[in-house]
């Protein structure tokens, strides 16, 4: 066996899948021996810590970033670490229903900020947002999990003004960087294990 065919299974152990679990992507990345896949377990790993967020707060991240990337695998994976870490069932669900929510709106607002037509900022939106008044996981993490589901989804307007109120809210930038670190690093996991 070789290297890389080591740290795929390690790789795969810990996101709890079978070890000959392969993805077109892995194989490649196997039969290539690619140096990546060191990068790529060390990346993986450092989704679950951060020195400015607690493990349940890197757990519910990772998840929202699953579920908005329709990842199966990861979705599991982070549902139950983030149970491990004392997530409710109602926190899981608020960070699934962040992606769902996010996913419009990035959709929504993405649009009225391309075309820039002062008319479309006038029609009601009617997109219901009533996870976002009482979120349970807070207001301040809510804002914080949205402004990383928007960064990964590119919605230039939905980023700024989730980090103009996570600012107001008093979060640091280490903070922020760090969520949206954790959603960018589940993303490309992603496109490996799907």
């Amino acid at each position: 066996m070789n290297e890389s065919t080591e740290i795929i299974q390690e790789i795969l152990q810990s996101l709890n899948l079978d070890t000959a679990y392969r993805t077109a992507s892995l194989t490649l990345l196997e039969k290539g021996e690619s140096r990546y896949l060191r990068d790529f377990k060390l990346n993986l790993t450092s989704t679950l810590t951060s020195a400015h967020l607690s493990e349940k707060e890197c757990a519910l991240l990772g998840l929202s970033a699953a579920v908005n990337n329709n990842n199966l695998p990861l979705t599991n994976y982070y549902t139950q670490y983030a149970e491990a870490q004392g997530a409710t069932a109602a926190d899981v669900a608020e960070a699934a229903g962040c992606a769902s929510l996010l996913a419009s709106n990035n959709i929504f607002y993405r649009f009225r900020h391309f075309t820039q037509k002062e008319k479309y900022t006038q029609i009601p939106a009617r997109i219901r947002m009533q996870l976002m008044m009482k979120p349970v996981t807070g207001k301040e993490f809510f804002e914080l999990m949205s402004l990383a589901i928007s960064a990964v989804n590119g919605c230039e307007m939905c980023v700024n003004a989730h980090e103009d109120s996570l600012i107001k809210l008093g979060t640091t930038e280490e903070r922020i960087f760090d969520a949206v670190r954790i959603a960018s690093l589940v993303t490309a996991t992603g496109k490996i294990v799907f």
